[in-house]
């Protein structure tokens, strides 16, 4: 029998409350090896917070670390506290890491879009965010003994840009949480539509003020719509200020579609299944995404899908969504105007997206990190 392993697992922001992408698949998988690896030994490192979404094991031991910013918690309350742990290797899992660790580092850099450009059209905190990754990631992958990312895109991106050798990096895809499904009953679905005061059909945008999530023409797209369509579907907007987009709808003259825009804020990841469930339509077009974990869980909750044809969507989504060039608004009204006056291909695309979003689950994406850290040891 090999020797039992010591393997410290590093999300600094996995206690926030407002989870997003990287945090939501890192619990994912610690979730399932949870449940796959008795054996070896495990420290998860998290900075102290108000969300404790897992809970320790025998074999797994959580240690929350407290800090002024993220900076400094990465930089030096991390590496001390990974150096009195005795690992056989640490495994970062957002992008970046400390710069001096007294363990091998594992990486999972799930994108380098702020190496290909950082126009600070952000907030704040996005923008000190890309110049720190544009700072730490070439250093950090350079003493990687390993890297993961999400894509075959963005595999091929990662080796160009950083100029490594391409037993460096290996793909492990992200997948869906069984809580994305189909089976809620109506009632359900009904009272959460009442709670955030919600119209019964919807079209769904996860709109944030990052440029690569393609808000404006998003926006733009969807006037086109209503003027083409005055019955068509209201949009509901997620995490972005309405303020903004009123502005917008107030420079194209369109303030009068004040009212089909619906902002109900922030939504808790454990109710994005209840969501997902009572729209009629996703909208996905992104400029650049390293995955797009949002199209295989509206996939698997049976909503129809138009996402972008650029960067990993087409990998991700295959033949089971309607495909956009995202910098062309007029080319989204023209497909969301197609797809929702089709039910018959509306009921295609959802059969084929269900089937699709099937093919992903966090337990074959948990195995296989777990023989990259069996094989990581050796």
């Amino acid at each position: 029998m090999k020797n039992k392993l010591r393997i410290g697992i590093e999300v600094q922001r996995l206690f926030r409350k407002k989870k997003h992408g990287m945090e939501v698949v890192a619990l994912e998988l610690i979730k399932e090896l949870q449940q796959i690896d008795t054996y070896n030994e495990y420290v998860i490192y998290v900075r102290d917070d108000v969300d404790q979404c897992i809970m320790e094991t025998a074999n797994f031991k959580i240690r929350a670390l407290s800090a002024k910013n993220y900076f400094t918690w990465e930089q030096i309350t991390l590496p001390a506290a990974v150096k009195e742990d005795n690992l056989d290797f640490l495994h970062s899992t957002c992008n970046t890491s400390a710069l001096r660790l007294s363990v091998p580092l594992m990486l999972t850099l799930h994108d380098v879009i702020y190496l290909e450009k950082t126009d600070f059209k952000g907030t704040a905190y996005q923008n000190f965010g890309n110049i720190y990754r544009k700072l730490i990631v070439p250093r950090i992958v350079k003493m990687s003994k390993v890297i993961v990312t999400v894509s075959n895109f963005e595999r091929q991106v990662i080796l160009e840009r950083l100029k490594l050798p391409e037993h460096a990096v290996k793909v492990i895809y992200n997948a869906v949480s069984p809580k994305f499904t189909t089976g809620f009953d109506a009632a359900r679905l009904e009272d959460f539509s009442l709670t955030h005061s919600l119209p019964s059909n919807f079209i769904l945008f996860l709109g944030n003020t990052a440029p690569k999530k393609n808000t404006i023409n998003v926006v733009k797209a969807y006037i086109k719509y209503k003027r083409s369509t005055p019955q068509g579907l209201p949009l509901i907007i997620l995490d972005y200020d309405q303020n903004l987009v009123y502005e917008l709808l107030n420079e194209m003259k369109a303030i009068d579609l004040q009212d089909d825009f619906i902002f109900p804020g922030y939504i808790p990841s454990e109710e994005m299944p209840l969501l997902y469930n009572n729209c009629s339509l996703f909208l996905y077009p992104s400029l650049r995404e390293s995955f797009g974990l949002p199209i295989l869980e509206a996939m698997a909750c049976g909503v129809p899908v138009i996402t972008s044809q650029t960067s990993s969507m087409p990998e991700v989504a295959d033949d089971a969504a309607i495909f956009v060039d995202p910098y062309n608004f007029e080319d989204i009204t023209e497909k969301m105007i197609h797809l929702l006056g089709s039910p018959q291909l509306m009921q295609e695309m959802k059969m084929k997206g269900l089937k699709r979003a099937a093919q992903f689950t966090w337990r074959s994406s948990a195995e296989q990190l777990l023989t990259v850290y069996n094989n990581l040891a050796i």
